[in-house]
């Protein structure tokens, strides 16, 4: 009685393996093997064995003839199974026709009549289908079909075993697409296949399915396959055994070296025993209809071989419905994926305390090269958020320390102060030490570029590995792999396996006043230096990253004064002083700035200004926001005062922060009260003979005076003599180290020794600041040309003494007027013998009037002097500010507002371009 059953595969041209229908729910049918009866054909080779003439030709023609067909079959006899226990049988098969009506086609026929087979010598007598047969194959003999061909079988190697340089050959044949033939399935996703290549051979490889992996399926008798491995296996096999399809390599499965971990030794890898690559069937990639099924699983780490034809996408896609029908693999899961609730700590969980998932936000800081800080757009708090699914080298480690500053400085300049696009992925919940944290993506630019791929593409960190159905991850997890395998394959930052020391700290140039001096005079030399804000400890200071030498130092806005932060929790800020602080944070932290610097404090930071994009005054802008107030004292002398004092007017105007409460009449009222308290009542006339023995033009101009015609200077020039005599014998000490404010002899750069006061004191380079006393020059001295003042010579004070000009000041130092100015002053006073009116006492420093006997003006205006004279040239303005005593000498002001119109009427310095007066002139 025939019986029908599928042709799974085709031992060779005369035997086949059947199969029945597959169970309800996918399960493996049984198999047996038939033999054709009465005929022979040619035996296929094994890697011990070649092929037998014909024998692949023959295997051919019946495997396109019936694989995957249902037929109907006879046994004639049953024969001992064989070692697999799959009954074997003898017996004919006989193919339905397509056409209808038309005879079964007997496969036995076939292949005698295309020359395929022979019929077997018999040692029975011969009936009559056994002449057919055998007038069959003398039919094709005759017509040199099949393997009666008279040119010969065609020539061929097959190497039955995986090629010897897997790495050269899948180098050669990588991405391309080459015809072969499915000879077994291992599993679900594992095959081995007979490669047909362009120059006639063929190469058998196995392969494992890019993208999936399948349970795996007993290969054994008695040993128990995984949940579904059976299942996936049949899937494969009654899908692809014995099909012609086309096989692209991909990859070998040898993992990528860890990043800073070495292999053991140098050798070349052993020959792979498996490819990874993508067998295409006419009717579309098997891999994608075994997870659509349920059957097998998404391999994460081949997102990289699968990226570019979007492969990836398809498989999870495919991945998605499984899972939404939750079929076999998935039929454990607790709810369809993207089911509420689906995700426990997952994109869901993000907006559990109310924030946004997707949302514009400011990049405020980069903590690490996969930590960032944001601030949303639309106003909220501080958000710090790790990008999903993204590790970056730790800085701890010294293997990887040099890769973690890159990473993070990597994210620096691509991210901070811009305005990125974040979607919250997932929250991490706490754990352990680590407190729970918000996982995003984060896009940036026109193109909307993910960061993370950006930074794991150039090798600067990598990928997390996540557990299996772990929906915890990025939202472009499989580009994020991607990238990761062509960094590794193209060998770039820490998969370079190129090790660097880790970076040397920065020099902390602002540990000490002794050392911050040392370095102030080479800073003011460059003028504005590129550097980076490391740090904001309050509004108006700043810790600053000298990235091309190294070195970090501790900058205070000058002119300006920020409310006070602070700096611990027993301590409490002043009013505004979180805000300033949070203010700088948000506006300057980890930005390229320039800065300038112009002085520095008793405690080693640097006095000067910061420059966001060129032309952005931090001190402006703290003050124009009304978080920090003007330091008249110190912003007198800068180049920006006036932008100074209009940012503070305007935030007066509009009652910004500190100035909340403010009220312009109460204030106005309060200056005029102040004034009249002070009530400034101008100084009895004293002329004074004197000369001008130095001149600094340093935070505006001052010069030293020597009152002449006094006792002082009488006994100065006997001191002075002594003084002389007295160095000519003194031995030097041995090991003094001067100190501030300690009175020393100090040897000019004339060569002559004064007496002086030591200011600053470097015992690192063994020199000294001084300030000589009776003639008020200062100088740098080594302390091989200082000695302890002799006792006889202190007696007598210094001769010198401070001033300044009264009424005016010069021409800013940033006009080009400015050299000229000091040039004219001068050329009028320095070295002359002078007439001064002290006009005011600020302490120690006098403030002159300074008065030219020589010039016949002085006899005719009481009002002459040098002050009005500078004025009336244009190189000197009245200081309204910095003088505040003018109202108590009207007749000299009168003066000088006449110099002032006369300076512009004639276009005289400052004035040559029209009426561009200062803005307090």
């Amino acid at each position: 009685m025939a019986m029908k059953a599928i042709v799974k595969s085709v031992i060779s041209g005369d035997s086949l393996v059947l199969r029945g229908r597959p169970g309800p729910q996918g399960q493996p049918p049984k198999e047996r093997v038939l033999h054709l009866a009465d005929i022979t054909a040619p035996r296929l080779g094994t890697a011990s064995r070649e092929d037998e003439p014909w024998a692949f030709e023959a295997r051919e023609f019946l495997r396109s003839l019936c694989v995957g067909k249902e037929v109907a079959f006879a046994s004639i006899h049953a024969l001992p199974p064989g070692t697999d226990d799959v009954p074997r049988d003898l017996g004919n098969a006989e193919l339905a026709s397509t056409a209808a009506g038309a005879p079964p086609t007997d496969l036995a026929t076939e292949l005698l009549r295309a020359g395929w087979a022979r019929a077997k010598e018999l040692k029975r007598e011969p009936t009559e289908e056994d002449a057919r047969r055998r007038d069959l194959e003398n039919d094709a003999h005759t017509g040199g079909r099949g393997m009666w061909n008279p040119q010969g079988p065609k020539a061929r190697e097959v190497h039955y075993n995986m090629p010897l340089d897997s790495t050269a050959f899948l180098q050669e044949w990588k991405g391309k697409s080459l015809d072969a033939i499915v000879e077994s399935v291992r599993d679900g996703s594992t095959v081995r296949a007979r490669l047909l290549m362009p120059d006639g051979e063929h190469q058998f490889v196995n392969i494992s399915l890019a993208g999936v992996r399948s349970p795996r399926s007993s290969g054994k008798q008695g040993e128990a396959s995984e949940q579904w491995g059976d299942e996936a296996k049949f899937f494969t096999e009654s899908r692809l055994l014995q099909r012609a399809v086309r096989v692209q390599l991909l990859s070998l499965p040898a993992p990528t070296a860890t990043p800073f971990q070495s292999t053991a030794n140098g050798s070349a890898p052993a020959p792979a025993s498996i490819f990874i690559g993508s067998v295409l069937h006419p009717a579309g990639n098997v891999a994608e209809h075994l997870v659509a099924t349920g059957l097998a699983r998404v391999v994460d780490w081949h997102a990289g071989m699968l990226a570019a034809g979007g492969g990836m996408e398809r498989l999870r896609a495919a991945e998605r419905a499984a899972k939404e029908k939750r079929l076999c693999l998935y039929a454990a899961l607790p709810g369809a994926a993207g089911a509420p609730g689906a995700r426990a700590n997952g994109a869901t969980a993000a907006a559990a305390d109310g924030s946004a998932r997707n949302f514009d936000a400011l990049v405020v800081r980069v903590w690490s090269g996969d930590q960032v800080s944001v601030v949303p757009k639309d106003g909220g708090r501080e958000r710090r958020v790790q990008l999903s699914s993204t590790r970056a080298p730790k800085a701890a480690d010294p293997k990887q320390a040099y890769y973690a500053t890159e990473a993070r400085e990597f994210l620096r300049k691509k991210l901070i102060g811009k305005t990125v696009k974040v979607h919250v992925d997932f929250i991490r919940p706490k754990e352990g030490d680590f407190d729970e944290r918000e996982c995003a993506t984060v896009r940036y630019g026109g193109a909307n570029a993910n960061v993370a791929e950006q930074l794991i593409e150039k090798g600067y960190a990598t990928t997390l590995r996540h557990k299996r159905d772990d929906e915890d991850r990025s939202s472009d997890y499989d580009k994020l792999m991607a990238a990761e395998q062509a960094a590794a394959a193209e060998g770039r930052g820490i998969h370079s396996g190129k090790e660097h020391p880790a970076p040397k700290q920065p020099m902390n140039v602002s540990e000490s006043a002794v050392r911050a001096n040392s370095y102030l005079s080479g800073f003011k030399r460059i003028g504005r230096i590129p550097a980076v804000v490391d740090y904001v400890a309050a509004g108006s200071r700043f810790k600053i990253l000298l990235p091309k030498d190294n070195q970090t130092i501790t900058l205070v806005l000058g002119g300006i004064r920020a409310p006070r932060t602070a700096r611990n929790a027993s301590e409490k800020s002043e009013p505004y002083g979180a805000e300033a602080a949070e203010f700088a944070t948000r506006r300057y932290m980890q930005r390229d700035v320039e800065i300038e610097i112009d002085a520095v404090d008793k405690s080693g930071g640097f006095i000067g200004a910061l420059y966001l994009n060129k032309t952005e005054n931090a001190a402006v802008l703290l003050v124009r926001e009304g978080l920090a107030t003007v330091h008249g004292f110190s912003a007198d002398s800068l180049p920006w005062a006036k932008h100074l004092y209009d940012a503070e007017s305007e935030a007066k105007e509009n009652k910004r922060s500190i100035w909340s409460d403010y009220d312009a009449d109460a204030e106005a009222a309060a200056e005029e009260e102040e004034k009249k308290s002070q009530d400034i009542q101008p100084l009895k006339t004293e002329y004074l003979d004197i000369i001008i023995s130095d001149v600094r033009t340093h935070n505006g101009l001052t010069f030293s005076v020597q009152i002449l015609n006094t006792e002082g200077i009488a006994t100065l020039e006997k001191l002075m003599h002594d003084f002389s005599l007295h160095h000519r014998a003194a031995a030097a000490p041995s090991n003094f180290f001067p100190k501030g404010g300690d009175l020393v002899s100090a040897k000019f750069s004339d060569g002559s020794w004064y007496r002086a006061r030591v200011r600053r004191s470097s015992p690192l380079k063994k020199e000294a600041e001084v300030t000589f006393i009776d003639y008020g020059n200062q100088d740098t001295v080594a302390f091989k040309d200082i000695r302890p003042l002799d006792p006889q010579f202190r007696s007598l004070p210094g001769q010198a003494q401070d001033a300044r000009l009264s009424f005016v000041k010069l021409v800013d130092p940033s006009s080009e007027y400015y050299q000229e100015a000091i040039e004219r002053f001068r050329s009028l006073c320095e070295g002359r013998k002078l007439v001064a009116n002290v006009d005011f006492r600020e302490g120690p420093l006098l403030h002159l009037r300074l008065i030219d006997p020589a010039d016949p003006q002085t006899a005719q205006d009481p009002q002459a002097c040098v002050n009005a004279d500078l004025v009336r040239e244009g190189l000197a303005s009245i200081d309204r500010k910095g003088c505040k005593y003018l109202s108590a000498y009207p007749g000299v002001v009168k003066k000088l507002k006449d110099a002032v119109a006369g300076a512009k009427t004639d276009r005289l310095g400052m004035f040559e371009l029209g009426d561009v007066e200062e803005d307090d002139a």
